[in-house]
């Protein structure tokens, strides 16, 4: 008999990933699960579902990434990035099921000069990388049985950055991109496969899990371009550049990168570099090479 995960965010690119990692795993049954149908942050509605259910796991992809967004409504955020995953790690606990939490690169305060490890000091200096290490706060106050992966520049199916700069260049010679903000482009795929990898296992605790390798946005981009036979020129330009043409979009850590010790130290799970992995995500979009 297969166990049950339940996946919350479903329709997200992570959502969308672990649908199609765990469907290839008869020991799993895949259970997916958004807003419309049961919302995060009402613990009582929550609770029935997950105890009507009885899972073997919850995977918690549901967040409010929109970065921007979260400056403006803090208080929105909140609930979804601290209190749902509250909710979730008490509602995980009392049925005796196992967490995975996702969360992000944006809880560092983003001047490193090395990758960091998942036991450097946080200091997020957004709304979104606030919220989301409450979140993390809460996870490890209520669940005793958590994996909880920090990742970064997720793309996969579903909007994204790869998509937007593919749009892009459609219209435009060229395009404007920051090369000065540094982090690891990575394949919702590979997480999903990460995560798929970890479930059976009682390996629990935090993980940093991201495509191997470092690159700035603009790197990325005539990456992208390259790869999908785009003629557009990439403009590198710093975040101060940005500011100026966006002047209300919130500030981006200026390295973000993150180092998958805990992947590396504890288990046998890796990631592919990030030049293998969006060269793979481009031949599945079947863009031109």
């Amino acid at each position: 008999m297969s166990e049950k995960v339940v996946v919350t965010g479903c329709n997200g690119q992570l959502g969308r990933a672990l649908k199609i990692e765990l469907g290839k795993d008869d020991r799993f049954e895949y259970i997916g699960t958004d807003v419309d149908q049961v919302d995060i942050t009402k613990s009582d509605e929550l609770i029935a579902y997950i105890r009507d259910i009885n899972p073997y796991a919850v995977v918690n992809c549901a967040a409010y990434t929109n970065v921007d967004g979260c400056e403006k409504n803090e208080d929105l955020a909140m609930k979804i990035n601290a209190i749902g995953p509250r909710n979730l790690a008490v509602a995980a606990r009392e049925v005796g099921a196992k967490l995975v939490h996702i969360s992000t690169d944006y809880v560092f305060p983003g001047n490193g000069t090395s990758p960091y490890k998942e036991f450097d000091a946080t200091s997020p200096k957004s709304a979104y990388g606030r919220t989301k290490l409450a979140g993390e706060n809460f996870v490890k106050d209520f669940s005793d049985k958590y994996f909880m992966i920090r990742t970064a520049w997720l793309y996969g199916d579903g909007k994204n950055f790869v998509k937007t700069m593919l749009a892009l260049s459609e219209k435009h010679d060229t395009i404007g991109v920051v090369d000065d903000q540094l982090g690891n482009p990575t394949s919702a795929s590979e997480l999903a496969r990460a995560i798929h990898e970890l479930l059976p296992t009682n390996e629990y605790g935090l993980y940093h899990g991201t495509c191997e390798g470092i690159c700035s946005w603009a790197d990325f981009t005539e990456e992208i371009f390259k790869l999908a036979g785009r003629k557009t020129a990439v403009e590198h330009i710093s975040s101060e550049e940005y500011k100026r043409r966006f002047p209300d979009s919130a500030s981006r850590p200026a390295y973000s990168a993150l180092d998958n010790y805990m992947f590396r130290l504890n288990t046998d799970i890796r990631f592919k570099d990030w030049h293998d992995a969006i060269r793979d995500y481009i031949e599945e979009m079947k863009y031109n090479i």
